[in-house]
């Protein structure tokens, strides 16, 4: 913890992420890249066209939803190939299932985008073993028994938060930050590239928590930061969500004027909406890494080498009327 900053006593433990948005919201339907066959039933296809098949963990959030939607539509541009998507809906033991039935049933290329980090090692790396190309996809799979892992730095998102709102806030400014879960890596590795990007001496954090579902969400968080705080610049979160939240929160107590909230996501109906509406300054793009995953299969169905790792680009969507 930085000198200065205010940090509550309750101390968080959660495994959850916090999806402040009521309801999911649903991905423009892809042109069709061909039937998805059923658990069981063998992987129809014409002579010359490939299939790759795909685990994803669940589609029913707005990220995973965009995350398939990604996929199909890059496939769809290629009629040289099918893709047969299975959902596990969030169900370790159904995810292994759902790979074991895609390698049975023949495909070309394996994509996975898994639940555990461990419980999949076993059947991804029998896989690999045999000659199937496997790409992980957005999480990370424990050991290295796969071809190519395509995941975000969250560092470097966060470094582009805090580089963008450095350059809004010229040199000084009083930060709130809006954490995921106390225990998640991945938002570790975000904050600590946010703070690295913000060191100037005028920066100040003055205050921080994370998130708890359901005992602490973000408005409950924003709502101690206005308690505790007489100023505040700037608002950091690590959802677009919670910065939503954040927003809607400080304007219902009359302190949003002035403050730039930033979040991170940049969906096409999240984020990237919410900037264009005002609500937040700035969305910085975690990319789901879909249609980078289509190049890359390509890529390896015609024999060509590609690097083990491969991180999707990101960018930030900002509103330039702040």
């Amino acid at each position: 913890m930085l000198p200065g900053i205010h940090k509550p006593s309750v101390v968080v433990g959660s495994a959850a992420i916090l999806l402040l948005a009521a309801g999911c919201h649903r991905a423009v339907a892809p042109p069709k890249t061909g039937a998805a066959s059923q658990p069981g039933q063998a992987v129809a296809r014409s002579p010359n066209q490939r299939t790759i098949g795909v685990s994803l963990w669940e589609t029913n959030s707005p990220r995973q939803a965009q995350l398939k939607a990604d996929i199909e539509t890059a496939a769809a541009k290629h009629p040289e190939i099918r893709v047969v998507v299975r959902d596990a809906h969030n169900h370790v033991a159904q995810q292994v299932s759902d790979v074991k039935a895609l390698l049975a049933e023949g495909v070309n290329l394996l994509i996975v985008n898994p639940i555990d980090a461990q419980v999949l090692v076993e059947p991804v790396a029998k896989a690999f073993s045999a000659g199937t190309p496997v790409i992980v996809l957005d999480r990370p799979l424990v050991g290295d028994q796969y071809t190519c892992q395509i995941d975000p730095d969250l560092g470097q998102i966060g470094q582009e938060a805090g580089a963008w709102l450095a350059a809004k806030l010229g040199g000084k400014g009083k930060i709130v930050e809006i954490l995921g879960p106390a225990d998640s890596l991945a938002d570790q590795a975000q904050q600590a590239g946010f703070q690295a990007a913000l060191r100037e001496p005028g920066y100040r954090f003055i205050y921080e928590d994370h998130v708890d579902p359901p005992r602490i969400d973000a408005v409950q968080v924003m709502r101690e930061a206005l308690k505790h705080t007489q100023q505040i610049d700037a608002v950091y979160a690590f959802s677009d969500e919670a910065a939503k939240a954040a927003y809607e929160t400080a304007k219902a107590g009359g302190r949003a004027k002035g403050v730039l909230f930033v979040g991170v996501g940049g969906l096409p109906a999240e984020g990237r909406q919410w900037v264009s509406q005002g609500i937040l300054a700035a969305s910085v793009l975690d990319p789901t890494g879909g249609s980078e995953a289509v190049e890359t299969a390509l890529k390896l169905l015609a024999g060509q080498k590609v690097p083990k790792a491969i991180v999707p680009a990101t960018r930030v969507f900002a509103n330039h009327a702040f």
